[in-house]
């Protein structure tokens, strides 16, 4: 291959602007702008007027990472309306509905204590729970390891009956339980959680052997188990 083929090879398709992007770029300008403008009117000059707009936007941000985590839905919904409504109360109230020459006492306290809020939404949202963490961890893990496959029975070969030789059967004891205290804890709280289930669901506690199915785990563990869920 010729070197203006391998240059031609190589070379980056170009750049496509996206549409979305484009618009989600001038509406955050423009917010940022109203914030700012907002804050001035409120009382905060110089760099206090430009730390409003990026609050509300880093507030709005670390709520919609939340929400994308699947971690407390409910907490990420309440900080994003917050945010969303502060970005929208800004742009409404530099609309012409407001004179920003006469602020009312009421909006200069919700600027003035806006930092506090936005502060402890931040922290909550960033250093959630260690609990709620801990049990989607556990989650995971134990979904993702599968279940042991069954262990195929051994094919014996059938001797002829031989009544003098053939000597008493004798039933084999079953394994052992584990100890109770040497169950990991993370499938114990994976197995409350599918009892809390079960138990919502019909109405009824579940089972030993129901358990054993949903966990897929031998019988003695599953016992071992139930008796943490009692």
């Amino acid at each position: 291959m010729s070197e203006t083929g391998r240059r031609r090879a190589v070379r980056k398709p170009p750049v496509r602007v996206d549409a979305v992007l484009v618009q989600a770029v001038i509406a955050a300008a423009l917010s940022f702008a109203h914030l700012h403008d907002l804050a001035v009117a409120a009382g905060q000059d110089g760099w206090k007027a430009w730390a409003y707009p990026v609050s509300v936007d880093l507030l709005m941000v670390a709520a919609w990472k939340r929400l994308r985590s699947g971690e407390s839905k409910a907490a990420g919904w309440s900080w994003f309306l917050v945010a969303l409504a502060a970005s929208l109360g800004a742009n409404i109230a530099t609309a012409g509905l407001l004179d920003l020459s006469h602020v009312p006492p009421w909006l200069r306290v919700l600027v003035a204590g806006w930092p506090a809020a936005a502060f402890l939404g931040g922290t909550l949202l960033a250093h959630g729970p260690a609990t709620d963490r801990a049990d989607v961890i556990a989650d995971s893990d134990v979904s993702d390891t599968p279940a042991p496959a069954p262990a195929p029975e051994e094919q014996h070969e059938v001797e002829p009956p031989v009544r003098a030789r053939t000597p008493e059967l004798v039933a084999e004891p079953a394994p052992p339980s584990p100890p109770a205290d040497h169950v990991p804890a993370a499938l114990i709280t994976h197995a409350r959680k599918i009892a809390t289930e079960h138990h919502t669901r019909t109405g009824a506690p579940i089972d030993t052997a129901t358990l054993r199915a949903r966990l897929g785990v031998p019988a003695p563990l599953a016992e071992a188990i139930a008796t943490h869920l009692t």
